[in-house]
């Protein structure tokens, strides 16, 4: 239902479009959805692993010649440019809407990588890595926002958790398309890294035709005045559910008021961000520093780690991250439920405890020679298991917790800022300790990274909310409503 207006003020809507895409049981519509834009994971997870497991093919090619910090510094040219690319492209994600933008992002991961392939020196790497980044981080804020208007209340958090996890499905393809490509049997050593990269730009094929299909966010649609257009989305996906046999609750369903508004002026977002939920801000700045520099540092390094003290070739790095993947994809779907049920706080907090010390001690038994290559990757499984649910977790947490209005800009700013933090300096830090030949150096960045998490799980202990199972209408209030 729309209000008239008064002379120059917008429309007020009143509509239960909120309610009705909660009340919904999980059908293939919701299945459909998760494969379409949470495979943005997948191809993070690819070209992460990527830059990591061909480090050493880089180092040996005789075209690029790289060194441990130049391995460093393109991987904080890509988390520099999704960084700055998720700022820009979530503030177009907000004015814009959910479904232009993550066609607009993925067109530039696919063209940037696919360019990597092409790289003759440093910088047209790293310029290269850079636009890659930025595509990437432009998903970042145009998915997560999709995903979670489109998903029930009841398993938002396991569902935001398992996507969030399947960058590691993508790391293991990175990882085996690695082994394959670098085994100088298959290919020249200087073609098989520009091969790896060309794997991602072939799956973003992929994906960019099964976006087709989706539909523009029913919550965006009606924040902006076009409710009709809303309206007529969410009866689709009803008849949808129908069709499949499932039942649909016959219940009376809350209404929302709204003023229909076509953007939100910077000056209220970071109104919002610093004055009105400057708690929440905290704590997800928190989180994402935390993670970012947690993941970043220790994966963008980790062939270096394997190839420098372990003497493991380049072309046998992938083996050892898939083991290290399979924890990781396995820490979200088994830890999952508990965020939808025990809760937000005690899962994020004991999550990214568990992490810290962890990391802590297998810092300490790589320092004093304790481990092989294997035992270390086994170490690495058993923390990213816990970590990979924790770092999922900021994302979810950043996401729910800011208005409708805001809420791709609210994911650009703490994915920028806390990648800023924690992921550039992250990688660029230890490609410099490595490069010292030592493991003590090498320990006091894993104990600064795991006294970040541990500090995190105490903010998030002392200042986080609990939204487990509640509406995004509850937990933040859209800007746009009228009492």
């Amino acid at each position: 239902m729309t209000t008239r207006p008064a002379a120059g003020e917008a429309p007020i809507i009143e509509t239960d479009i909120p309610a009705r895409l909660d009340r919904l049981p999980w059908g293939r519509f919701h299945t459909l959805v998760v494969t379409a834009l949470g495979i943005t994971w997948i191809l993070d997870g690819l070209e992460v692993t990527l830059a990591g497991t061909v480090a050493g093919a880089l180092k040996a090619s005789p075209t690029l010649q790289f060194s441990n910090a130049d391995v460093g510094l393109a991987g904080s040219a890509y988390l520099a440019g999704a960084v700055l690319g998720a700022l820009f492209f979530g503030w177009l994600t907000d004015r814009l809407g959910r479904k232009k933008l993550f066609f607009i992002t993925l067109t530039v991961y696919l063209l940037a990588t696919a360019a990597t392939a092409f790289s003759w020196n440093l910088w047209s790497f790293m310029l290269f890595r850079f636009l890659t980044g930025a595509g990437i981080g432009g998903e970042y804020a145009a998915i997560n926002s999709t995903i979670q208007e489109l998903v029930p209340a009841r398993v938002r958090g396991w569902t935001d958790l398992v996507i969030n996890g399947s960058f590691w499905v993508g790391a293991a393809l990175g990882a085996l398309g690695a082994v394959v490509l670098l085994d100088p049997a298959v290919l020249a050593p200087d073609l098989g890294w520009r091969a790896a990269f060309l794997i991602g730009a072939l799956l973003a094929l992929v994906i960019f035709l099964m976006r087709l299909w989706l539909p523009e966010s029913p919550r965006w649609l009606m924040t902006h005045g076009r409710i009709a257009e809303a309206e007529a989305i969410v009866a689709g996906i009803e008849q949808r559910i129908r069709a499949e046999g499932l039942s649909i609750p016959d219940t009376p369903l809350a209404k929302v008021r709204l003023r229909s508004r076509s953007s939100t002026p910077l000056a209220e977002v970071a109104d919002v961000l610093i004055r009105r939920h400057g708690r929440r801000a905290m704590v997800g700045l928190a989180l994402m520093a935390a993670q970012a520099f947690f993941y970043n540092a220790i994966f963008f390094t980790y062939a270096l780690v394997l190839t420098d003290f372990y003497g493991i070739p380049a072309a046998k790095v992938g083996w050892y991250i898939l083991p290290f993947a399979l924890g990781n994809v396995l820490g979200p779907i088994i830890l999952g439920r508990f965020f939808d049920t025990w809760g937000r706080r005690p899962m994020i907090a004991l999550t990214y405890t568990v992490s810290g010390v962890l990391l802590a001690i297998t810092g300490w038994m790589f320092a004093q020679g304790m481990l092989t290559a294997q035992t270390q990757t086994l170490c690495w499984m058993a923390i990213f298991f816990f970590a990979s649910a924790a770092a999922s977790s900021a994302y979810l947490t950043v996401a729910e917790t800011f208005p409708l209005e805001l809420r791709a800009m609210a994911i650009a700013v703490f994915y920028a800022i806390g990648t800023g933090i924690g992921g550039v300096v992250g990688p660029a830090l230890f490609g410099a300790l490595i490069e010292t030949g030592s493991r003590w150096s090498l320990f006091g960045g894993y104990l600064l990274g795991a006294a970040l998490m541990i500090l995190a799980a105490g903010v998030m202990l002392a200042f986080g909310i609990a939204a487990e199972r509640r509406t995004l209408e509850e937990i933040s209030r859209p800007l746009s409503h009228v009492d």
